[in-house]
């Protein structure tokens, strides 16, 4: 006696910006402009999409957080994506998953040893420094971790572990960075959030780390706030700065429309900054000094000190 095959359990259009963090209204755009993905309808005329579409759109994704382009990649075919998501982006961090600490990193993450993991890393910033551990180690690591997923080398769940238990080390890292003091130092207010199309927070937090240990005063508002908000914040907060975040689900066209509207908005009192995949090739669009990665923080922030010079109070008195 034979089993009949399991039906096919489709994913609504709301299921699918859950699951694989796409927004609805992205799915349509490339409906009609790239002919996928290609919903079916069901008893209402709702758009719902078979569970080959959605592994598909999981590795267009994965690939877009790495800079790619929609319209270079949409038309490839699973294995095709999967070769190309397997090859690490490039940019400053120099190890990848072959290097022996983040090969480790990946077990311990593979045996669901997560305290253990959280462990290394929080051991790994006292080693290194916390600089040098953020730009060095878990930038690279996590882009490991998106590699080793598009490979189908890991599971969604431990993706999640991963995220929730770096978050819980850098934020311990930004408390004991924001304790630290820099006397006769001026501290930038920067307010650090990312525009309502993006939703991934990590990459923020480890700015905020880094601008933490710089001695920036750091006002955290998460992610996916409206650009009303975020000026309305700014102005509240007498922020010097605001810091955004894209990573490559957002066009490089609409992060420079982002940032140039905030821009706008703000007047030349704010300066905005930016970073991640969504805005590295819209360099060239932007103010010099917009677009940052990882390490060029540092620099940054001694340069705006250069420009703003120490705070009243703070000039040594004469001896």
């Amino acid at each position: 006696m034979t089993t009949a095959p399991a039906p096919l359990v489709f994913s609504s259009i709301s299921d699918v910006e859950r699951d694989v963090g796409i927004a609805k209204e992205t799915l349509r755009v490339w409906e009609r402009r790239y002919d996928f993905p290609r919903p079916q309808r069901d008893a209402n005329g709702e758009r719902v999409y078979p569970p080959d579409q959605v592994y598909k759109l999981s590795l267009v994704k994965r690939l877009l957080d790495q800079g790619y382009r929609p319209g270079k990649i949409m038309a490839l075919d699973v294995a095709a994506l999967g070769e190309l998501g397997g090859k690490a982006p490039s940019g400053p961090a120099a190890r990848g998953i072959d290097d022996p600490e983040i090969a480790l990193c990946l077990g311990l993450l593979r045996a669901h040893q997560v305290a253990e993991l959280r462990q290394r890393l929080s051991q790994a910033m006292l080693s290194m420094g916390l600089q040098r551990c953020v730009v060095e180690l878990i930038a690279p690591l996590t882009t490991a971790i998106g590699i080793a997923w598009t490979q189908g080398q890991m599971a969604v769940f431990e993706e999640h572990l991963y995220s929730d238990m770096l978050q819980t080390v850098l934020r311990n890292a930004i408390v004991a960075a924001s304790g630290e003091r820099h006397d006769g130092q001026r501290q930038p207010r920067v307010l650090l959030t990312t525009v309502p199309q993006e939703r991934h927070g990590l990459g923020l937090l480890m700015v905020e780390a880094l601008l933490a240990l710089e001695g920036a005063h750091c006002i955290s508002l998460g992610v996916q706030t409206p650009l009303s908000d975020i000026v309305d914040a700014a102005r509240t907060q007498g922020a010097d700065i605001v810091a955004l975040s894209f990573s490559g689900v957002s066009s490089p066209r609409a992060a420079v429309d982002n940032i140039n509207e905030l821009r706008l908005r703000l007047g030349a009192a704010t300066e905005v900054w930016a970073g991640g995949g969504g805005v590295a090739m819209a360099r060239r669009h932007l103010q010099p000094g917009t677009v940052l990665d990882l390490g060029s923080i540092g620099s940054a922030v001694a340069r705006w000190r250069e420009r703003h010079g120490a705070p009243a109070g703070d000039v040594p008195a004469a001896a």
